[in-house]
């Protein structure tokens, strides 16, 4: 992962991970450089072997206590010098999701939030260490969005997905671990959705407005992507695909955010009909992008990717790692 730990402006660093061969890819070896020592044969700035990282997929990088260097997320926080700061709560799970974002303004920097496989909660870790640890009805939360889902509210909440494969059964806490809502996706979902629900999901700022959304894919297929409402599950857009893998970033330049879809072979797909946003199809290997065709509410915001946190997040975050 491209990093700096070192505070130099540059991202001229670059961190390492490596897995235990029978560790569920727990990824518990990293190794941070500075770029030109490692590509010389030189010593690392640092290493450790326990690193307590999120399975399946790789560390999470941030600036979470705003000194202009990077720290390391997953089950552990570590300082740009590989001090270990803070811990999750120890449990028989391992972190299946990892994310970080200003849910406590109260509190000093960022936050941590992970999801737990096993034990099935939700922890809240700060640089002071953990914060809250809570689950809703022992079910799996495996998959998360964060953002501002309450609409007149700037506050951030935790949407978790649950891990069912028919009738999946999302929920969403407050920054507190507090439960605001549930509710059955098969009530709500289009009649034509995959009962298996949805995946790969991310925050996206599509509309201008303060109120964010959520995007996803049809789950365990190359299926369709939708917008949807993270409090009530309404499906706001259906965009007829074949989409194998899906990511969000702003990629016009007004600020907002795009849908990338990259495809498999598309069989005569075509949008439906409350698509307006101009995308195409066709047969093959393709990337589609959807823009949001709407005036912009707020043209004058800075651009997303002016945010140092907002280039690690597209880079090293998300359950499907880039």
């Amino acid at each position: 992962m491209i990093a700096d730990f070192r505070g130099a402006g540059d991202d001229r660093d670059i961190l390492l991970q490596a897995t235990n061969r029978f560790g569920y890819r727990m990824g518990r070896y990293l190794a941070a450089y500075a770029f030109d020592e490692l590509i010389n044969g030189g010593e690392p700035l640092w290493s450790t072997d326990s690193f307590e990282s999120c399975a399946h997929n790789g560390a999470r990088l941030a600036d979470i206590d705003g000194d202009g260097r990077d720290e390391v997320l997953g089950g552990d926080i570590l300082d740009q010098d590989g001090t270990r700061i803070a811990s999750v709560i120890p449990s028989h799970s391992h972190i299946d999701g990892v994310t970080t974002a200003d849910l406590r303004p109260d509190l000093p920097g960022l936050e941590v939030v992970l999801l737990e496989e096993g034990d099935d909660h939700v922890q809240l870790l700060g640089i002071q260490g953990p914060i809250w640890r809570k689950h809703f009805r022992r079910q799996e939360p495996q998959n998360m969005a964060v953002g501002r889902f309450k609409p007149g509210s700037d506050a951030l909440y935790i949407w978790c997905r649950s891990r069912h494969n028919r009738s999946q059964k999302p929920f969403v806490f407050d920054a507190f671990g507090n439960l605001v809502t549930h509710y059955h996706l098969d009530d709500i979902a289009p009649a034509d959705w995959s009962p298996r629900g949805i995946e790969v999901i991310h925050t996206i700022d599509w509309t201008g407005d303060r109120t964010q959304l959520a995007c996803a894919k049809e789950r365990h297929e190359s299926g369709d992507v939708a917008l949807f409402e993270p409090m009530t599950g309404r499906f706001v857009l259906q965009i007829k695909e074949q989409a194998d893998r899906l990511y969000v970033a702003d990629v016009t330049g007004d600020w907002r955010e795009e849908i990338i879809v990259l495809t498999g072979t598309i069989h005569g797909a075509d949008l439906s009909e409350n698509d307006t946003s101009g995308g195409t199809t066709g047969g093959g290997s393709e990337l589609h992008i959807y823009a949001n065709p709407a005036d912009n509410p707020r043209p004058d915001e800075p651009r997303l990717w002016d945010s140092r946190n907002y280039r690690r997040l597209k880079q090293c975050h998300n359950y499907y790692s880039p």
